[in-house]
């Protein structure tokens, strides 16, 4: 290459918009040298290094778009904590066949057992797997239609909330919904069944989605289309929470010790 070609290699790099190869060249060139690399080596150690950058910046992208509220892995889940869980079939779930199928995953249990940990954990999977997701609360989400609608713009709302692939709604029915709230949470439901997939946490089995939803015939509809294509994941251990108050001494029994000479 001669000297003018190879001193204009930068400004051709920016203008293809290969920023990440032309910010790293001399540090690759020399690494290219080092390592006695012929042509077709050391192309492909710099188109690897480019590859590498734009997937580190989707991924990152991908987790800023979500907005999921902290950072929790499958790495980071205790499931010797957790032994009602199979982590196979959790594994299994983070191939994320069921977010490419348009499935529901429900994740069911008491406070504490670690729902949110996994819906995270299992969105984050499903980002670095090129799928756009976006996580909510269930009250946030509802106060976000109740607000559209009393401002005309419902159906836009909705619009938004059907485009990512994978939606994850946590903590449904912790607090009970006005009866309104019933039919935005159907409405949203039909529009991403079978489009996308969705992701509920709950505290409530779904027999009790009647009374949360203030409304059994419309919780039946919306449990039709949530099952209709669904796996489930079922957590009966304990809290970590009141786990760790135990281990610390901080979390005391509420039973009242016997009095002194009382027969066992």
């Amino acid at each position: 290459m001669s000297g003018a070609a190879a001193s204009s290699l930068p400004e051709m790099l920016g203008r293809l918009k290969l920023t990440a190869l032309r910010d790293r060249l001399d540090v690759l060139l020399d690494e290219a040298a080092r390592r006695d690399l012929n042509l077709p080596e050391a192309l492909g150690l710099l188109c690897a290094a480019e590859v590498a950058h734009r997937e580190e910046r989707r991924i990152q992208m991908g987790l800023s778009i979500a907005k999921f509220p902290y950072v929790r892995t499958l790495e980071g889940f205790d499931f010797a904590a957790q032994p009602s869980l199979d982590p196979k079939q959790v594994r299994d779930l983070a191939a994320c066949r069921w977010v490419a199928n348009g499935d529901t995953l429900l994740v069911q249990g008491p406070p504490g057992v670690g729902k949110s940990h996994l819906a995270v954990a299992l969105g984050r999977e499903a980002v670095q797997q090129g799928y756009s997701v976006l996580f909510t609360s269930a009250m946030a989400l509802i106060t976000d239609l109740m607000k559209a609608q009393a401002e005309g713009r419902l159906e836009e709302k909705l619009t938004r909330y059907a485009k990512p692939k994978l939606l994850i709604i946590d903590e449904f029915g912790y607090l009970p919904l006005e009866p309104h709230a019933a039919h935005l949470f159907f409405a949203l439901v039909s529009c991403r069944y079978e489009r996308g997939s969705n992701l509920v946490t709950s505290n409530r089995s779904v027999s009790e989605w009647g009374i949360v939803l203030n409304d059994q015939v419309v919780a039946t509809a919306i449990l039709d289309r949530l099952l209709h294509h669904s796996d489930v994941l079922t957590i009966r251990g304990d809290s970590y929470r009141l786990r760790e108050k135990r281990r610390s001494g901080l979390h005391k029994s509420n039973v009242a010790p016997a009095p002194a000479g009382a027969s066992a």
